[in-house]
């Protein structure tokens, strides 16, 4: 899916995910917990931890999670220079399809990087 507009994207998908936190409530808290845990800073700090959540998305083809992932590394400090970099490992494991989803994850990072 090639997203045109990353802000509305993220608010759309923000509105979905609200209801299926609503339905399964607990599944939800322990997501949120997990996901917490998982990024919190330890011998990777937190941006770090995104950029590999973002080339684990791009290696995915996961259209939410380029949007979460990359807007979250621009909120801590990634440059677009890193998000290149995180694309071409990604490129690497990933073969062509990471190269189209690392298009994307570009796109969202542009799109997202300065709207907070």
């Amino acid at each position: 899916m090639a997203v045109s507009d990353w802000n509305e994207f993220v608010a759309q998908t923000d509105e979905r995910m609200a209801a299926v936190r609503k339905g399964i409530p607990e599944v939800a808290k322990g997501f949120g917990s997990l996901a917490k845990a998982a990024t919190a800073p330890g011998a990777l700090d937190a941006k770090t931890k995104e950029l590999i959540a973002l080339a684990i998305g791009i290696t995915a083809r996961c259209d939410g999670c380029l949007a979460y992932h990359a807007r979250a590394a621009a909120r801590l400090g990634a440059n677009r220079d890193e998000i290149l970099e995180v694309i071409g490992v990604s490129v690497y494991m990933g073969g062509g399809p990471s190269m189209i989803y690392g298009a994307e994850a570009l796109a969202a990072f542009d799109g997202l990087k300065d709207n907070d």
